[in-house]
């Protein structure tokens, strides 16, 4: 049974890319066909360079990210700038057609959930027409619990039924990171809630999906 996941976010910059690589890194190892998707990205295509680089040569650059524009603003925005536009039909379209060899499809999403993608449409239409499980990436420190709450009540009943929380941990953690797993458990499932450790400012990818608490997170997730 194939299983797509739809990492998104609290917000921008808050871990999205590393997680969606690091479960490219550890299904490739474990022999998984696996493709990886940034549809569209603004301000720079880093992102999709990293989960190009996490493939084995399965998917090209332009596959993986087909829509990129130049303004570091929303894609919606960063597309009207340059005159183009990109509808949900195209996405799912390109989406659908690439995503048919593997058994697992990750998509990256851009910015927050409800942050605009292009003509009309943000992650949360793209995980509705897909089917696919949502992801919710926060940073595990004070304020993630309203953060994480509202993404979550965001989508629909069947999606948050299903939803996934990965926190991930900061470099000089705070208070409430040691205690946001406890009050998010009274609003959703346990074993729904992850974590990701504090990997540093520098790490290899592959060497992070070997520590025990990070591989116990991407088996969750990718578990079915």
């Amino acid at each position: 049974m194939r299983q797509i996941l739809f990492i998104t976010g609290t917000d921008t910059g808050v871990g999205k890319t590393l997680l969606t690589r690091m479960l490219a890194e550890f299904l490739t190892r474990r022999s998984t066909k696996v493709a990886a998707f940034k549809p569209l990205c603004s301000g720079g295509r880093e992102d999709a360079v990293a989960l190009h680089s996490a493939l084995p040569d399965t998917l090209t650059l332009d596959q993986i990210n087909p829509w990129h524009f130049r303004a570091a603003l929303t894609p919606a925005l960063a597309a009207r700038r340059e005159k183009k536009s990109v509808s949900l039909r195209q996405v799912l379209t390109h989406l659908r057609a690439a995503q048919k060899p593997f058994a697992v499809t990750l998509i990256e999403g851009a910015g927050g959930l409800l942050s605009p993608l292009g003509v009309n449409f943000n992650s949360r239409d793209l995980m509705v027409a897909l089917r696919a499980t949502p992801v919710i990436v926060a940073p595990n420190r004070l304020g993630a619990v309203n953060q994480v709450l509202l993404t979550r009540e965001a989508l629909p009943l069947n999606l948050r039924r299903c939803a996934r929380v990965v926190l991930m941990s900061p470099a000089k953690p705070d208070a409430a990171t040691e205690t946001n797993v406890e009050v998010l458990a009274s609003w959703m499932p346990r074993k729904n809630l992850l974590q990701i450790p504090w990997l540093g400012s520098r790490y290899d990818p592959v060497y992070a999906t070997k520590n025990r608490k990070v591989a116990h997170t991407l088996r969750v997730l990718t578990a079915g």
